[in-house]
């Protein structure tokens, strides 16, 4: 059985950027035991198994595996998916409803994924998609921290004192549980130094947190390098089979609903642009925003660039 396949680098404009995709167009129907033995081939922090859609306001069902297992809702493969469809459909020759004839404007798709339907607004630039924002599916859920800092600060090879941080309202930052669909353990740092030094102790993480509601570990600082960036990131997934990830949409999401809650207003539109990827030479930004209306996160919006790099075929033997 031959299986076509594309790659795409997701939250960079440039090749050898941001977060290398692996998408499968029309392999939804696939067993899923074959699914995530073609991801952990691909070894890629995700790959994308595309059918057509269930539902009639559908654009297409989307599943989504790490190497180690299959997840409900991620960030760039929501992005990079979005715009792999976008960019098949514009080849077509047909002008997508919404974009000029100067191939100018945005539309709007909605994948299927098993946390529910993502929309997601594609962005076309001279007749080629060239950014896209999902909407979460789901708000945010927050949990408090069973662990307090030292045993945090030990598990990331940190000081007690690097933990901690500045609300964009003003007030202190902690460890917590966030989720708009998939679980992440965020950890607030004070200096991008901090950052940088950071290393996952996986021998702690299995003692604290590798049985946890969110076992994804999430370093966050209100300080960035990079030009208008407000948030510098990392993430850590060995659960899931990823050691550390270039750019995490998915936690990006959570981020919004960590910092909308920490904000605080009753009633505001907020937007941050992260960066991530930096330390292990996959330079990616991604583009958060949350709205509050009544003092509570109502949305959460994520967004970033994409772009196509490979594609080619993965010959799977029958049987196999």
């Amino acid at each position: 059985m031959d299986l076509p396949f594309h790659t795409l680098d997701v939250f960079t404009d440039r090749v050898f950027g941001g977060n290398p995709l692996g998408v499968f167009p029309d392999a939804a129907h696939l067993p899923t035991d074959l699914m995530q033995r073609v991801a952990r081939e691909m070894n890629l922090s995700e790959t994308v198994f595309l059918g057509p859609p269930e539902t009639p306001g559908g654009t297409a069902r989307v599943r989504i595996f790490t190497p180690g297992r299959e997840v409900p809702f991620a960030g760039h493969p929501t992005v990079g998916t979005a715009v792999w469809l976008a960019a098949r459909a514009a080849e077509s020759g047909a002008i997508p409803q919404g974009v000029d004839r100067s191939g100018t404007g945005s539309i709007t798709l909605v994948l299927e994924e098993n946390v529910g339907p993502v929309p997601v607004v594609v962005r076309f630039e001279r007749g080629t998609p060239v950014f896209a924002r999902f909407t979460t599916a789901v708000l945010p859920e927050h949990r408090p921290s069973p662990h307090g800092v030292a045993e945090l600060a030990k598990m990331v090879g940190l000081a007690p004192d690097d933990i901690g941080g500045q609300a964009p309202g003003g007030g202190a930052l902690e460890p917590e549980m966030v989720s708009c669909g998939l679980e992440y353990f965020v950890i607030p740092v004070r200096t991008v130094d901090a950052v940088r030094r950071a290393v996952l102790d996986t021998g702690r993480w299995q003692e604290l947190l590798a049985d946890a509601w969110a076992h994804h570990v999430y370093l966050v600082c209100m300080d960035a390098e990079g030009p208008n960036v407000d948030v510098r990131v990392r993430m850590w997934a060995p659960g899931s089979g990823v050691p550390e990830d270039p750019a995490t949409g998915s936690a990006a999401a959570a981020l919004g609903g960590y910092l909308s809650r920490a904000e605080g207003s009753e009633e505001a539109s907020l937007a941050w642009t992260v960066e991530q990827g930096i330390e292990i030479g996959r330079p990616s930004l991604l583009y958060v925003e949350a709205d509050r209306a009544g003092g509570t996160t109502s949305a959460v919006r994520v967004g970033g660039s994409a772009v196509q790099v490979s594609h080619g075929i993965m010959r799977v033997p029958d049987g196999a």
